[in-house]
């Protein structure tokens, strides 16, 4: 079974950067989709980026366009959300999750099989 942990969260200052990881375990080698959720204190979890394994696609909610770069490292199974710029919206727990996927990703992917347990983000002002 497919198994993700993230990490990488913390503590910074508003303008400051993090690089959260998401690393995979008990995948094939099929495509697949990895995106990464937000889901800040008292709000619904959102999708703030994802990408495509087949053709290296991507998706960035408007809240981090700009800001925030997804990209992936096959050889370590991992995928990684840099984060700059920071915000003190941007506080929360950040989730990875996973789909085989073979296609190219045009909008929130949502439909997600597996789940990381979140790492926390904290941004302070």
């Amino acid at each position: 079974e497919v198994q993700l942990v993230e990490s990488g969260g913390g503590f910074v200052r508003a303008g400051g950067s993090l690089r959260l990881s998401c690393a995979a375990s008990g995948t094939n080698r099929g495509d697949r989709a990895i995106g990464w959720f937000r889901q800040a204190p008292g709000k619904e979890r959102e999708e703030i980026s994802c990408i495509g394994s087949s053709d290296g696609s991507t998706y960035y909610a408007d809240s981090v366009k700009g800001r925030f770069t997804i990209s992936s490292d096959n050889a370590k199974n991992t995928v990684y959300l840099q984060m700059n710029s920071l915000k003190p919206e941007d506080t929360g727990v950040y989730y990875c999750a996973f789909r085989y996927f073979a296609g190219t990703i045009v909008a929130p992917f949502r439909k997600y099989d597996y789940w990381g347990k979140g790492t926390l983000v904290t941004v302070s002002s």
